[in-house]
Order: structure tokens, then C-alpha cells, then sequence
């Protein structure tokens, strides 16, 4: 275990927002997971793995735990399926590589996806027609404040789009550390083509292969989205309100070209990429902050900006698309005050 004091958390955001954290322990160990379990449950803390889906507001004053418990492991396999088990700290495209490399369906669609293993099931992070409470298993790791393990079938993590039992529950929530994922991987499986651009992008590379799938998604979201290395980015920023049929039609009415997916529900999902466009936000800024030019859902730090700043973008974004829309957008990514 490492632990830092009075330390800056520009590395732990993909943000690039410049705060500190009152202090920061890296756990390297399940042992070290079970050290620090209980003596942070009396104070402020935080669970943080990559970074990737968060927006600091201010220094965190409190105990910041980041795991690199790093393993990735065959824990069962049949004919046709494979578990693996994951450590939290694995980089999430490094896991999602070394299955495509080894021959297995279900994780390809999630690739170049930033952030951790830990991070999966709590955000159930999801992009072109996959999500990875598909192919969750079983989630670990222990109780802040008892040390107690736990261990969450896929089946009772309550996933949702962009939501978890993680996200919701009082037990959960704020209140476990992570320390591996079970992933049920196919040994042959149907590829998911059918989102976007990608059965058109994965033919001109070759054909339909996981390979090519995988180099397809990477090359497109490079197109799409920048990389937070070079521009600070949390990803999609908002997510894509879902409403029923009707309510989408009457506003068809007025937008004959607005798009929309259908949930097989009855309802349907209008991309806020659409609806943040046509209100004029494509590629604007507010102070140090700005909507990227080529992807009007992801909000970008142009260099220096504070997470007030960025927020500040959003909710004047929000309050447009509000005015037009009549649709409140729901923030993606977790703020942190």
C-alpha cells in the first residue's frame, strides 16, 4: 500500500482538472483493499479508478482509495464460454485487447473505452450496442467500514443504461471497493454490427472479424471523440434521454429529421448529441471550457479549466436544450463537489 499526502489528482482525471486530494492510497493487493476498508469509513472518501467519468469541483478533502489490483485469469470455461476474472485496476481497452487476441466475443464493442475494470459495473459502461452488464458475471470486492466481502451475480447488479446497483442501492453506493470483475465470454458468438457505422467500417478493413471489429470501433471513436491525453474529456458528458414514442413524435412534428432509437419498450432514445446541436452548442465555449467541435456530447477542458467552469457549460447547455426541448438532460459523468 502507498499513500500520499497533499497530493494532486491531475494524473487520476481525464478531466485534466488541477485538484488535490487530502489524501490518496493506492492499494496494490486485496490485503491492502482489506487494510484500509475500515479506518476510511469514518471520514470523507472516495473510491476512484481511472478517472475517466468524473469532474472535480474542488480539492477532495478527505481519503481517495485507487486500486491497482492487477490480474487477469481463466476461472472457468465450458465448450462454448469462458469466465475470466479481472482485477479492478486493469485498464479496461488492455482487457477488452487481450480478449479479442485470444479469440473471445462480447467485450469487442466496448473498445477504447478509457478507465478500469473496477469502473464497469458501477457505470455499466456501454457504446456501440453493447454494454458491459452483458457479459458481467459476478462483481467483487469488500464493505467500507466492515472489511466484509462481497460477491454480486450479474444478475443482481441491477443494471441499467449507464446505472448499476452501485449507483442506487444505500448499501452500495459510496460504500464498496471493487477488486474484481467475472466477464462470460463466448468461444463463438454472432458479432454486433447493426450500431452506427461500424458493419461499414469493419468491411472496409477487411471483413467481419473480431480483429477487425475491435480496429473499427477504435478508429471510429478516434474520429469522433478527442483524446483526453491531448484535451482534457470525460467522454459523453450527458445521457441520451429515452421518452416514449408519442412524446418523441409530437416533437417530430416541429423536427421531421430528428433522430431516434427504439427501446423495443415502447419507448425510444433521442441522441443529446442532436439536441444539444440544434440548440446552437456545436464547437462553442464558455471561458476556459467548450463543446467539441466534432461530437457536440462531450464537453472539453481547452487548458487550465476548473471543474466550476466545465459545469457551468453544462447547465447553460442544459438550460437551452430545456427551453427548446422541454427534455431535461441527465449528466453521464459523476461530479464531485
Amino acid at each position: 500500500m502507498k499513500v500520499y499526502n497533499d497530493i494532486s489528482l491531475l494524473p487520476y482525471n481525464s478531466f485534466g482538472i488541477e485538484a488535490k486530494a487530502h489524501c490518496l492510497v493506492v492499494c496494490e493487493s486485496i490485503s491492502d483493499v482489506i487494510n484500509i476498508a475500515r479506518p476510511i469509513a469514518d471520514g470523507h472518501h472516495l473510491v476512484l479508478g481511472g478517472g475517466s467519468n468524473m469532474l472535480f469541483l474542488s480539492d477532495f478533502k478527505g481519503v481517495v482509495v485507487h486500486s491497482k489490483v492487477k490480474a487477469i485469469e481463466v476461472v472457468e470455461e465450458t465448450r462454448n464460454e469462458v469466465v475470466v476474472r479481472v482485477g479492478s485496476g486493469v485498464v479496461w481497452d488492455d482487457f477488452v485487447g487481450e480478449m479479442v487476441s485470444r479469440g473471445l466475443y462480447g467485450a469487442e464493442n466496448l473498445s477504447a473505452i478509457p478507465g478500469t475494470v473496477g469502473a464497469s459495473p458501477v457505470q455499466n459502461i456501454g457504446a456501440y450496442g453493447a454494454e458491459a452488464g452483458q457479459i458481467i458475471d459476478a462483481v467483487y470486492g469488500y464493505f467500507i467500514g466492515s472489511a466484509k466481502a462481497f460477491c454480486l451475480r450479474g444478475k443482481d447488479c441491477q443494471f441499467g443504461y449507464r446505472s448499476s446497483i452501485f449507483k442506487t442501492s444505500e448499501e452500495y453506493r459510496n460504500n464498496v471497493i471493487i477488486t474484481a470483475v467475472d466477464y462470460r465470454l463466448r468461444k463463438e458468438g454472432v458479432l454486433n454490427l447493426n450500431y452506427g457505422t461500424v458493419r461499414q467500417k469493419t468491411e472496409e478493413l477487411g471483413g467481419e472479424s473480431l480483429e477487425n471489429v475491435r480496429r473499427a470501433i477504435v478508429e471510429i471513436r478516434a474520429s469522433k471523440l478527442p483524446d483526453y491525453h491531448v484535451m482534457g474529456n470525460a467522454g459523453s458528458f450527458f445521457k441520451n434521454p429515452e421518452m416514449s414514442a408519442e412524446v418523441a413524435n409530437d416533437i417530430r412534428k416541429e423536427y421531421p429529421d430528428m433522430p431516434s432509437y427504439d427501446l423495443g419498450n415502447g419507448d425510444v432514445k433521442i441522441p443529446a448529441a442532436w439536441l444539444i446541436e440544434q440548440c446552437g452548442w456545436k464547437g462553442r465555449s464558455l471561458g476556459r471550457a467548450a463543446v467539441h467541435k466534432n461530437q457536440p456530447l462531450v464537453l472539453v477542458n481547452k487548458g487550465g479549466a476548473t471543474g466550476q467552469e466545465v459545469i457551468e457549460l453544462a447547465e447553460a447547455i442544459s438550460a437551452d436544450v430545456s427551453e427548446k426541448f422541454e427534455i431535461k438532460l441527465e449528466k453521464e459523468v459523476c461530479i464531485i463537489p
